[in-house]
């Protein structure tokens, strides 16, 4: 009888074993739960059905299943990041009407879709009254960075301000600051909104400080740059988070007419009128 076949694993070398294919789909299946490889798991006697079928090699079936287990590791990645940004509501780029806002030119917002910015470090700045959709290409950009497999987190000035404080009075604050440093890009939303105090308004510029010219920030404030006096405290202070934020920024003005009035007002429109009558304006 001749001797089995053997495999060579570095320097040592282990016999091939001849398996039936329900032993050979209980040893994947328990090779599998050992190495972490779920979708290697579930896909393995599909794929090697589709391979038989197509005479792939063994070569090829491994390649196979290996690209499946990656392409879905990283589908879960990025549908992680996206939950670990901690968005209040689902907004995508795409779903955005950019006819509303011509100042806003299709190939300026696909080039920030692309995250460029954030390696490199530069700030955006989006600022319009209440409604002009700041908050959804906020949502919009920290999602397409999340989808990159970016560390993305959303968060509202106050709240922001509200966990320094409380990791300052914890003796928590380097942590809570280190932590935010860390992050590829920061969505500051609603900067403006509320008056700050003068420890809160130090807080922040912690945060901003240690981001500077290293990692990306994304805010949205619904006061031009002149008003952010009234918001911080000090005016210097106000001068140097002005200037951070626009030092090799993207600054988008998103205008003073209302996007959400203006799609309620063509939802409206295209919405059957009830018993007959014209839908109002």
């Amino acid at each position: 009888m001749s001797p089995a076949p053997t495999i060579t694993t570095g320097s040592a070398r282990a016999a091939v074993t001849a398996l039936t294919d329900p032993a050979a789909d209980a040893a994947i299946g328990a090779a599998c739960r050992t190495l972490h490889l779920p979708t290697v798991r579930t896909e393995a006697a599909r794929i090697a059905e589709a391979a038989a079928r197509e005479r792939l090699s063994h070569r090829a079936y491994l390649a196979e299943v290996l690209t499946a287990e990656c392409d879905d590791r990283d589908a879960r990645r990025r549908i992680r990041r996206v939950q670990e940004a901690k968005f209040p509501r689902p907004k995508r780029l795409e779903d955005f009407d950019l006819a509303a806002l011509p100042a806003l030119p299709p190939a300026t917002l696909a080039a920030l879709a692309a995250g460029g910015w954030i390696d490199a470090g530069e700030p955006v700045v989006l600022l319009g009254d209440s409604g002009t959709g700041k908050t959804h290409l906020l949502i919009g950009l920290g999602t397409a960075a999340a989808e990159q497999g970016r560390r993305v987190r959303y968060v509202t000035t106050a709240a922001l301000v509200n966990e320094l404080v409380e990791a300052d009075d914890d003796k928590q604050l380097s942590r809570v600051v280190g932590r935010y440093a860390r992050l590829d890009l920061l969505c500051l939303d609603e900067l403006g909104y509320v008056h700050l105090d003068p420890r809160g308004a130090e807080l922040l510029f912690q945060i901003i400080t240690a981001r500077e010219e290293r990692a990306s920030i994304a805010c949205a404030s619904n006061a031009p740059f002149s008003e952010w006096g009234a918001t911080f405290p000090d005016p210097r202070l106000a001068a140097a988070v002005v200037d951070r934020l626009t030092f090799r920024g993207h600054i988008i003005a998103t205008g003073s007419d209302s996007y959400r009035l203006r799609a309620t007002r063509a939802a409206r429109g295209r919405r059957p009128a009830a018993d007959g009558q014209e839908p109002k304006a």
